[in-house]
């Protein structure tokens, strides 16, 4: 297998840190971005010039493409491409401020789409590459409490079905990976929480209560799914990481399409 160069966003800890490890290990080359760049340091003592660690905050465009830009010129080539910056935002919708829902948009949204925007170029100059987009189980169905992450990652999924279909012609692939829950800090000291309100009390403990009955995932057994995803000549366009998204999905899709076929005749007649 050829060696591969990769461009990681969220590289720190979490699924990023996991696989950018597994990536090196196998000898590949990674450009490993983080907010702070003294947070990958150990990746550098222990895999050397096999990566370049770079300071990026994804809510800054220009610092994408500079970062995109380094990343080139000291590679020659970018051939896997994730989008794994973001972090969970929790609180009811009436409950969020402003500034909370815009910086969740900015990141989980907004940052992988100037990623995406900056690698581009790139990618359609080799005729080839694959683009991976951390998107959730979140990113097609919806529960309460974390109304705003929703938001940010049905986005996610949106932008890259339709680039799916914008850059098939130039060889790149592209893939939308959903994990279910797994014991990563999404929901620890990266998220953010809005101040509850009390007419929400018993919400929010029903939303406590079901996170305390899932059963999380390992995040050690990921990478050899992330390393067949993109060695695959066919990736698929979406990826569910866990057991729980399937089943989720399914029972999620069958209530939308008997909704869907109830309300037919008025569908229909809308038409005009």
């Amino acid at each position: 297998m050829a060696e591969k160069v990769w461009f990681v966003t969220g590289s720190s800890r979490g699924f990023g840190r996991l696989w950018v490890e597994a990536a090196l290990e196998r000898g590949d080359k990674v450009v490993a971005t983080a907010r702070k760049v003294e947070d990958l340091a150990e990746l550098s003592r222990s895999y050397g010039d096999a990566v370049l660690p770079l300071a990026l905050d994804v809510d800054d465009r220009a610092a994408v493409f500079a970062a995109v830009e380094a990343a080139h010129e000291r590679c020659g080539r970018l051939d896997v491409v994730v989008n794994n910056a973001g972090y969970g935002a929790f609180g009811a919708i009436e409950e969020v401020t402003e500034a909370q829902a815009r910086a969740q948009i900015e990141t989980n949204l907004f940052g992988a789409l100037w990623v995406t925007q900056a690698v581009l170029p790139i990618l359609r100059a080799q005729r080839g590459g694959h683009i991976i987009s951390v998107s959730s189980i979140g990113g097609i169905v919806a529960f309460p409490n974390i109304g705003l992450y929703h938001a940010s990652k049905w986005g996610l999924e949106g932008f890259t079905e339709s680039l799916a279909q914008e850059v098939a012609s130039f060889g790149i692939k592209v893939t939308l990976v959903e994990p279910g829950g797994f014991s990563t800090d999404w929901g620890g000291s990266s998220a953010k929480h809005a101040d509850e309100m009390p007419e929400y009390a018993e919400m929010h403990e029903a939303a406590k209560a079901r996170r305390k009955t899932m059963k999380p995932g390992d995040p050690n057994a990921t990478p050899a799914a992330i390393l067949k995803l993109v060695d695959s000549e066919k990736p698929p366009l979406r990826l569910f990481l866990g057991t729980m998204p399937l089943p989720t999905a399914r029972q999620r899709y069958e209530e939308r399409l008997a909704t869907w076929e109830s309300w037919s005749e008025v569908s229909v007649a809308a038409q005009g």
